[in-house]
């Protein structure tokens, strides 16, 4: 039987980090504080149908309903007025945060056609990682028969590493498949 990713990284990562980078203080090791799940509707804005099947997907995938993000002005290039959606998000925490990173390594990301890896250099300076899916069917949750439209999300992964360094050692660990350089 497989451990769960929060007990394998307390047994074994926090170890192999603090020998690696020679924190003194368990506190310093970096750990994954959030996960947020974002996507933008774009034309589906107008789209009631788009919002609707937009928030059963990512609830489905992360297992927490979204939040509706709505514009705080209005753009008359984009035909936008003030208080209409534009996107859905969601913040994972704690055990559902390990859950769906778990299950984004072992079972989403090998999913995606002619997978080599995730970019190293996706990271902010700060120890946060950043990618973009293309396409939410990755996810085998989500039956093809059920999706109206493909549709992908950003998926950003909060530390509290100090540089990108440490991140991506944390991540690595995690056993996120990084391209080689």
């Amino acid at each position: 039987m497989k451990l769960p990713l929060k007990q394998i990284y307390q047994e074994t990562i926090v170890p192999q980090l603090t020998e690696e980078f020679g924190y003194k203080n368990v506190h310093e090791v970096p750990k994954v504080v959030k996960i947020t799940i974002n996507r933008g509707l774009g034309e589906a804005s107008q789209n009631a149908k788009a919002l609707e099947s937009s928030i059963t997907e990512l609830a489905t995938i992360s297992g927490q309903k979204p939040v509706v993000t709505r514009a705080k002005k209005a753009i008359a290039g984009f035909k936008l007025r003030e208080g209409m959606p534009v996107g859905v998000m969601v913040t994972l925490r704690s055990e559902r945060m390990y859950a769906f990173l778990d299950r984004l390594i072992s079972l989403a990301l090998p999913r995606i056609r002619d997978f080599r890896g995730i970019s190293p250099n996706s990271f902010d300076g700060r120890g946060n990682y950043s990618l973009g899916i293309r396409e939410q069917l990755i996810f085998p949750e989500i039956s093809y028969d059920s999706i109206d439209q493909i549709r992908g999300f950003d998926i950003s992964i909060i530390t509290t590493a100090k540089t990108d360094e440490e991140g991506r050692a944390l991540l690595k660990a995690m056993g996120m498949p990084f391209k080689n350089p």
